[in-house]
């Protein structure tokens, strides 16, 4: 059954969830109020979509935890000009976010059945800046590279070249790096021939499938 009333869940979820654990970004923050999470889950889990916890959106994938959503988002540091490489549409959801706080996202998805899903809810919501392929997300998208900010929503064996080689010089990099099963959330940002990393707590992310991922299974 669809939520009720999903604009005072929203703003209870970024009050609750969000802005209580320490998210002071006003501009996310406002994204966050305004995009219908409720509108990027199965109908079948719409009534837990403002819930604290991942859920479930099908082939094995699975829309985040809205603070975790947050927290990549904003440490992704974004001022509304950056194009944006997305790893992992799943939902759509956190394209949308990124099109809500960034100029271009570019979002790369495995399974054409979330792409094209994700597709038409961005597009019935009126996002034009997002552009969402099917591919190998371990490989980018070097047709539109380079970008400013890169964000993996899925677990990473090892920072794959790719992504580095795509982000542009001070560029940013957030992913979940580590075990299949369990990582840190990392932040690698590109200085020169060097990259700088930082942490940023354990997470659990489902895993990155692909060239410089994991394997299938």
């Amino acid at each position: 059954m669809p939520s009720r009333a999903p604009d005072l869940e929203r703003k209870q979820m970024v009050e609750y969830q969000i802005r209580r654990r320490g998210v002071s970004n006003q501009r996310l923050l406002a994204a966050m109020e305004k995009v219908p999470r409720h509108r990027f889950v199965p109908d079948s889990e719409s009534h837990s979509a403002y819930e604290d916890m991942p859920i479930p959106i099908g082939s094995g994938q699975t829309i985040s935890q809205p603070y975790m959503v947050a927290l990549m988002t904003d440490l992704l540091q974004l001022t509304g000009e950056e194009r944006v490489l997305e790893i992992g549409t799943g939902s759509g959801y956190q394209a949308a976010l990124l099109a809500e706080l960034a100029k271009e996202v570019f979002s790369v998805e495995r399974f054409e059945s979330l792409a094209g899903r994700a597709r038409s809810e961005l597009a019935g919501l009126g996002y034009e800046n997002v552009t969402i392929v099917v591919g190998d997300g371990t490989l980018g998208y070097p047709d539109r590279a380079p970008y400013d900010r890169v964000i993996v929503t899925a677990a990473a064996p090892r920072i794959a070249q790719p992504w580095l080689y795509q982000l542009k010089e001070g560029g940013r990099l957030v992913l979940p790096l580590g075990q299949r099963w369990s990582q840190t959330l990392t932040v690698v940002i590109k200085e020169g021939s060097r990259i700088r990393t930082e942490s940023h707590g354990g997470c659990v992310f489902v895993p990155l499938v692909g060239e410089h991922g994991w394997e299938s299974g």
